[in-house]
């Protein structure tokens, strides 16, 4: 019974993550969308974060109050949740700017490569161990990185340059978030990411304001970022509440499908033969150290020779 209570869990965690994957896939299209059509990365951001902390105000803030018993702003580590949250938006502008000038499935695999950074980071900044097989993992994951960023390949210098502050970005902010989870609820942290990254945005959004009207189809489209953020964020936060991080952090990978999808039905955008290997190789680097790190967490039970002559009573 707890073995299938377990399993059941496991599917649950694995339809959340898929789930939100998708959503925030769809975030990006918006995002890149609305970069190309002229919108500043700041006036984008600062949409988006708007429309996510009035959209979480009006949701997520009551049913964690009715969950708890305690205001969403109640914090243990309020100046690490600032910070965290000045880096989340940092990391929504320079992502935006990345997908302005790289195509998805590539800007997503670039940014695949923070979980591979915060392997090689965490031992000094977190305390945990380090592990050959992690370091392993890191130099493959580099590897695959090359390939996509290669001389001659479809990024250019520029968005190469992005795509690795961006993945930097993300990893400092991965650290950030587990320490924070130490004490407070990951909605707690979720919200003040919106809720700074709204009143920091705002505060820079004029200087970024485009003198275009948008269209009904581009309002949209920028309601939709806050939207698709809220959602797709929510629906990771559940998954991790169903499932073990290691369990789950292959699937992670699928989000390139997601992101090479749409960059096809939107954009018309396919990786050549060689990305699609570099894009592999992160992945399977990924995979297969979320699996090393599994197996270390829940090591298989030993089988001595009792044991077996039990099995054959």
């Amino acid at each position: 019974m707890h073995n299938t209570a377990a399993r059941s869990n496991l599917w649950l965690g694995i339809a959340y993550l898929v789930l939100g994957q998708w959503t925030l896939s769809l975030l990006d299209t918006a995002g890149k969308l609305l970069a190309a059509a002229g919108y500043h990365v700041v006036m984008i951001a600062w949409m988006r974060y708007t429309i996510n902390t009035a959209f979480m105000a009006i949701t997520l803030a009551p049913l964690y109050r009715r969950r708890t018993g305690k205001s969403i702003l109640q914090t243990s580590q309020l100046r690490l949740q600032i910070v965290r949250a000045l880096l989340l938006l940092l990391s929504t502008l320079v992502f935006f700017s990345v997908l302005k000038i790289v195509p998805l499935s590539e800007g997503t695999a670039m940014n695949f490569c923070a979980p591979l950074l915060v392997l090689a980071i965490s031992p000094w900044l977190l305390g945990e161990k380090s592990y050959p097989s992690r370091w392993v993992a890191v130099a493959v994951g580099f590897v695959g990185m090359l390939i996509v960023v290669r001389p001659g390949g479809s990024i250019v210098p520029e968005g190469v340059a992005l795509g690795f502050t961006s993945a930097a970005t993300f990893a400092i902010i991965v650290i950030l978030t587990r320490k924070t989870n130490r004490t407070d609820d990951p909605m707690v942290t979720l919200f003040y990411g919106g809720l700074i990254g709204m009143i920091a945005s705002s505060l820079i959004v004029p200087f970024y304001w485009s003198s275009h009207m948008p269209s009904s189809k581009e309002w949209l489209i920028l309601a939709s970022t806050g939207i698709t953020s809220t959602v797709g964020h929510y629906f990771v936060n559940s998954a991790y509440k169903h499932a073990e991080a290691s369990l789950l952090t292959p699937f992670s990978y699928l989000q390139i499908i997601s992101a090479t999808t749409m960059g096809w039905l939107v954009f018309n955008q396919l990786p050549d033969k060689l990305t699609a290997l570099g894009i592999a190789i992160i992945c399977a680097s990924g995979i297969g150290i979320a699996y090393v790190e599994h197996r270390r967490m829940h090591p298989l039970p030993a089988v001595g020779p009792a044991h077996g002559a039990l099995k054959g009573d």
